[in-house]
């Protein structure tokens, strides 16, 4: 199964600049690291996005999780990153209650 709506997926820039590529964020700073490794930066942060949706939207769902704020979503596959290496990242989506359109919420080493 494909994550539902995946087409119209919310990427929000503030989770990937403020969280996943901040070093000095409590909970994100070792996936900043990790992904910095790879390539990624915050000047580009984008390209942190577009392969998110490129290499992940594309996948099947690995597990599903109904939660009290909705559907949770999770996808295993690797990432095609700037350094030309492949990253194997789980990555969490979330549709919430009384909406259809998932929105991102982390990204995991796998």
């Amino acid at each position: 199964m494909k994550l539902p709506n995946r087409e119209n997926a919310i990427i929000d820039s503030d989770k990937i600049v403020k969280y996943l590529l901040n070093i000095s964020h409590k909970r994100g700073g070792s996936k900043a690291r990790l992904l910095m490794e790879y390539g990624y930066s915050i000047s580009l942060w984008n390209d942190v996005a577009s392969d998110i949706r490129e290499y992940h939207l594309s996948e099947d769902v690995a597990q599903r999780q109904e939660t009290e704020y909705g559907l949770r979503y999770e996808i295993v596959a690797p990432l095609k990153t700037p350094s030309g290496r492949k990253l194997l990242v789980r990555t969490i989506w979330q549709i919430d209650i009384g909406t259809d359109v998932p929105r991102f919420i982390t990204l995991i080493p796998a």
